[in-house]
């Protein structure tokens, strides 16, 4: 089911879609492929929206910041001081979180309307973005087809193809409550990660993958989350071709239980430590799965280039339970 949702001030269209089964609903906006809402009932059976978001357009895009639910590209995290190279060439990308890119520039791909489709059981987000968009090189065909299977799961499965050399690392950026209100600081995470990438000042990885054991990034067994965390995790099994799962987030309040699954090397934990109004620091938990920060400076990194005749595919899937 589709609705109009906003005008953008050019006068575009903005429209919203509503994906519903097995007691699980879903809401898409058409604006920066947003996951404005996932709904599914607790352990007593009561429904409540368990990601954070906001009800009209118009906060949206007065609040970009924090990429509320959003599709993030052409490159999900930072990259070091704006600037990689490719080929023997050195590119300059927009340095929005100075002195670093951030998530695909100050126009990425959270900031644009894209052509939906409907398709089985879900829609199919596509645009192309042109060479040069916010510094990268090629012409980008993307698209992230977003359904829910038999179980209610969440499935978003992206693909992407070039024409000429280029980086592409795409995630989606919800922020999850499974209360669906106050602190998230409280659930339980489990991560399939032995090892992470420290970070130096800025945020961007020293290039040692380190390990968990004995220090506040071991998260292989559950324990609440708390706060303090914006980093990537390297997850078991590297890049696979099929999604294999590697996080379960549990609410005990509420009994609702996460759990991701993808094909991606790593998992950004971001505990929300900067929210703006009318949230507060900690009311959500990010867990986004992706190709590790700055790979492109990072040789021994998995690889985020694209060339010409090759395909970029990435699946993630959300599953929603309770116990």
């Amino acid at each position: 089911m589709s609705e109009h949702f906003g005008t953008l001030s050019d006068g575009t269209q903005v429209h919203r879609w509503t994906l519903e089964r097995a007691g699980v609903r879903v809401r898409i906006l058409s604006y920066g492929g947003i996951v404005q809402s996932v709904e599914f009932p607790d352990r007593d059976g009561r429904t409540g929206n368990v990601v954070l978001g906001f009800a009209d357009l118009d906060s949206y895009v007065g609040c970009p910041g924090p990429y509320f639910g959003a599709l993030i590209g052409r490159y999900a995290n930072r990259i070091a001081g704006g600037r990689f190279p490719l080929d023997g060439v050195t590119y300059a990308l927009e340095p929005n979180n100075a002195p670093n890119s951030l998530h695909g520039g100050e126009r990425g791909f959270d900031k644009r309307v894209w052509d939906v489709t409907p398709v089985a059981g879900g829609v199919r987000l596509s645009r192309v973005s042109p060479h040069g968009e916010e510094g990268f090189p090629g012409t980008l065909e993307v698209s992230a087809t977003y359904t829910l299977d038999d179980a209610g799961s969440l499935r978003i499965a992206y693909e992407a193809v070039t024409d000429a050399p280029t980086i592409v690392n795409l995630t989606n950026h919800s922020y999850w409550n499974l209360g669906g209100s106050g602190s998230a600081g409280g659930h339980e995470l489990r991560l399939d990660a032995s090892r992470y990438t420290p970070v130096d000042a800025d945020l961007i990885p020293t290039g040692e993958l380190a390990e968990v054991a004995g220090t506040r990034f071991d998260f292989r067994e559950a324990r609440k989350v708390g706060t303090g965390y914006d980093h990537n995790f390297v997850l078991t099994g590297g890049v696979t071709q099929t999604p294999r799962e590697v996080a379960e987030l549990y609410d005990p309040a509420s009994g609702r239980v996460l759990t991701v699954t993808t094909t991606e090397p790593g998992l950004q934990l971001y505990t929300a430590d900067h929210l703006p109004a009318p949230f507060a620091p900690g009311d959500g938990v990010a867990l986004e799965t992706q190709h590790f920060p700055d790979s492109p400076n990072h040789p021994d990194f998995p690889t985020t280039v694209l060339r010409p005749g090759g395909v970029f595919r990435s699946e993630t899937v959300y599953g929603f339970t309770t116990r």
